[in-house]
């Protein structure tokens, strides 16, 4: 056992130590001096004093002297090296000490120190000390670990008996979900408590909720039954038959950002006039190679050389025209415009590159119909259509045929304050083919802006290489009669 210090041995009594269990008592070496022959000037000093010699002040010799300490008592006991001060403190022995007779006993609370010497109270600074055998108990609630703070302290067992943590996180104390520290280095002790817990692991996929999957099949079961899908979704890049450049095309587009779309126009009388006949006039273009002329009422006949480029005709007055035909202005709520154009010859019978639609003003006369913004126009070397687009168009008809008459048409209809557009194509005097304006465009087309009833419409034939046609606008001459141009009938 080690002593805490000098002042916890005679706390409370201040009587001399008294003997160890199974041990005589030994006898002091001193005698005391009587309470009353205290010296004054020791009983002026501060009681503070007292108790301080008390401690350090040996007493004087006394006729106890023969009683001598144990033989295994060290001379260099802390007891008997005491250096004797100016003051001596009085301490009271019984009365057994003072009388001979009386027999030799000590009060119950003496103290007799153990036996052997007393413990160094110069030992080193760190003492020597192994902790017990596996990890150290836990400082906290729950799981909570953390090595203290600074190095472990240094042993004297060995190499290797040092206290290190275990590697790793510390054992598990609660359940399955075992929290690790995060790296690092260690946190100050209890701080874990302060770090959130993980996150939930992931669900297993056994467990996870499945998904219903829509059964398709037990409501379609074959959808080889279905149609096929409609033409106005297959667009191409390009055609399979005759082609501009891609330098034609963009000379194109620059020239109708140059030239933007016009307004409706007023027409004059001759021109009003023209348009309730059905006898507009064909303007040859500049880059028109081949002849033009006009052949009787209604009616006009063409014929371009073999070497002849791309080239737009196009007629005035406007079949359309918004001031005198949109239904919104007019009386009636509906307005139908229709031509005809027929193949008398080709250069190459199995490609005839014709074109019929129409266009907004002004359009670039170096282009074929249908390529540009606000016309429209089906081909005749593919068959397909082209609305505001220059690629390849989409399916439609099929290919031209020297001896056939196609015609095309647009009605324009006043419903719920909004105008619907229908484009209709005849072959041989029977419809080939029909759409809407609105409905059938998906999102690669371009705008139809022009096309849609709120701007004049013209007329427009296109022509490539050697081909002769003729250009039918009177109606008796129609094979295929639209509904509006004759009460009681329809195409």
């Amino acid at each position: 056992m080690c002593f805490g210090s000098k002042k916890n041995l005679y706390d409370g009594d201040d009587l001399p130590p008294r003997p160890a269990p199974g041990q005589a008592p030994q006898q002091p070496t001193y005698a005391p001096e009587p309470k009353a022959s205290a010296s004054a000037s020791h009983q002026a000093q501060p009681q503070q004093h007292q108790h301080q010699q008390q401690y350090n002040q040996p007493p004087p010799p006394s006729p106890l002297s023969a009683v001598q300490p144990p033989a295994s008592w060290n001379s260099n006991n802390l007891y008997s090296q005491t250096q004797a001060t100016p003051h001596t403190m009085p301490v009271e022995l019984p009365d057994s000490v003072h009388n001979s007779n009386a027999p030799a006993e000590l009060p119950a609370n003496d103290y007799a120190p153990p036996p052997g010497p007393p413990p160094s109270h110069t030992r080193p600074a760190v003492e020597s000390y192994a902790p017990p055998p596996g990890p150290p108990p836990s400082h906290g609630t729950g799981n909570d670990y953390a090595p203290p703070l600074g190095p472990p302290p240094p042993h004297s067992h060995g190499a290797g008996d040092d206290f290190a943590p275990p590697p790793g996180p510390p054992p598990s104390h609660g359940a399955s979900n075992d929290y690790a520290p995060p790296p690092g280095p260690p946190l100050p002790r209890n701080d874990y408590a302060s770090i959130p817990p993980p996150s939930a692991p992931p669900i297993p996929a056994a467990s996870k909720p499945q998904e219903t999957k829509h059964d398709w099949e037990s409501v379609v079961p074959d959808t080889s039954l279905f149609p096929p899908p409609p033409a106005f979704f297959a667009a191409y890049d390009s055609s399979h038959a005759t082609n501009a450049t891609e330098a034609e095309a963009e000379a194109g587009e620059a020239w109708c950002r140059q030239h933007p779309l016009s307004p409706p126009i007023d027409l004059d009388h001759h021109s009003l006039e023209a348009q309730n006949n059905h006898n507009p006039r064909l303007m040859v273009p500049d880059v028109f190679k081949g002849t033009l002329q006009f052949k009787e009422h209604g009616i006009w006949a063409g014929q371009t050389d073999r070497n002849a480029t791309d080239s737009c005709i196009i007629g005035y007055p406007p079949l359309y025209t918004v001031k005198t035909h949109s239904p919104f202005t007019s009386p009636t709520p509906e307005k139908t415009i229709y031509y005809e154009v027929a193949i008398t010859s080709a250069a190459n019978p199995h490609e005839i590159c014709l074109s019929l639609g129409f266009t907004a003003l002004p359009y670039p006369s170096f282009r074929q119909p249908g390529w540009h913004r606000g016309s429209l126009a089906v081909h005749g070397d593919d068959g397909h259509k082209f609305i505001n687009d220059r690629w390849g168009g989409k399916d439609f008809t099929g290919p031209f045929r020297v001896g056939e008459r196609y015609g095309i048409g647009m009605t324009f209809t006043a419903v719920a304050g909004r105008m619907e557009t229908e484009i209709f194509f005849t072959r041989n005097g029977l419809q080939a083919g029909r759409w809407n304006l609105h409905e059938e465009g998906d999102s690669t087309d371009l705008p139809v802006t022009g096309l849609e009833g709120y701007h004049d419409l013209s007329c427009a034939v296109g022509t490539y290489g050697g081909v002769g046609f003729e250009v039918i606008f009177r109606p008796e001459t129609w094979l295929f009669l639209p509904e509006g141009y004759y009460p009681g009938k329809r195409g």
